[in-house]
């Protein structure tokens, strides 16, 4: 990823990723993206954009291994966190979806984990401390709640799933308060040109409609020349 498509990801949000994806792949179809209704702690924030660094969490029932496992299997988990490729977006799978109690993304984790260099989080966990959540690290989550129950960490690197959306560990991730979409590998050269001519494509359209006394004779005229750019 090059600093400049970096920095145009930032700056579109992911339904517009989404659009531009097919455009790259010349079809319709695309379908690595979330289903459902996400929560975003700070929605007015730049989209997150990076490698996904995954977990696993759960946080129902009390973990039943030694103590001395819990803890070191924490540390590996913040081990595997600060380091990697950036920018990078932490992925969490909490194991108790849909069900999910423990609030892992509060004032601390979050802190903790922007020291990291990490852009923001991607869960269908649970998040908290909204409004003392650090400014700049965007938290996209399956739901709000006041407690973090028995949360521990079950595995580290790992496949995961958040709402529909099955992410690798080092996949390109790009989410906001619409949810999340996986890049596909293959499309990264070009997915800088596809992004321009998709917006240059609704310019058409959406120019048109935005001046004074448009009609529907002006939405043809508008239409016609959409239709031809996107072909």
């Amino acid at each position: 990823m090059t600093p400049s498509l970096l920095k145009l990801l930032q700056s579109i949000d992911t339904p517009t990723v989404c659009n531009a994806i097919e455009v790259a792949q010349g079809k319709r179809g695309f379908n690595a993206f979330t289903r459902g209704t996400m929560q975003c702690s700070a929605p007015e924030d730049r989209a997150i954009v990076g490698y996904a660094r995954t977990a696993k969490i759960a946080a129902i029932h009390a973990p039943t291994e030694p103590p001395e496992v819990i803890k070191a299997r924490r540390m590996s988990y913040y081990k595997h966190m600060a380091e990697g490729p950036r920018p990078a977006v932490t992925v969490i799978e909490d194991l108790d979806f849909p069900d999910c109690i423990g609030a892992f993304w509060g004032e601390i984790n979050t802190t903790i984990h922007k020291g990291f260099g990490i852009s923001g989080t991607l869960t269908n966990g649970v998040m908290r401390d909204l409004g003392d959540l650090p400014e700049g690290y965007p938290v996209v989550a399956g739901s709000i709640g006041p407690s973090h129950g028995f949360v521990h960490v079950k595995e580290i690197g790992t496949p995961v799933e958040i709402f529909g959306l099955a992410v690798q560990d080092g996949d390109l991730v790009h989410a906001d308060r619409h949810g999340a979409v996986v890049v596909p590998t293959e499309v990264i050269p070009t997915l800088e040109e596809a992004i321009t001519k998709l917006l240059d494509t609704e310019s058409i359209i959406l120019d048109a409609a935005r001046q004074d006394r448009f009609d529907f004779e002006k939405f043809q005229k508008a239409w016609a020349r959409f239709e031809g750019a996107r072909t």
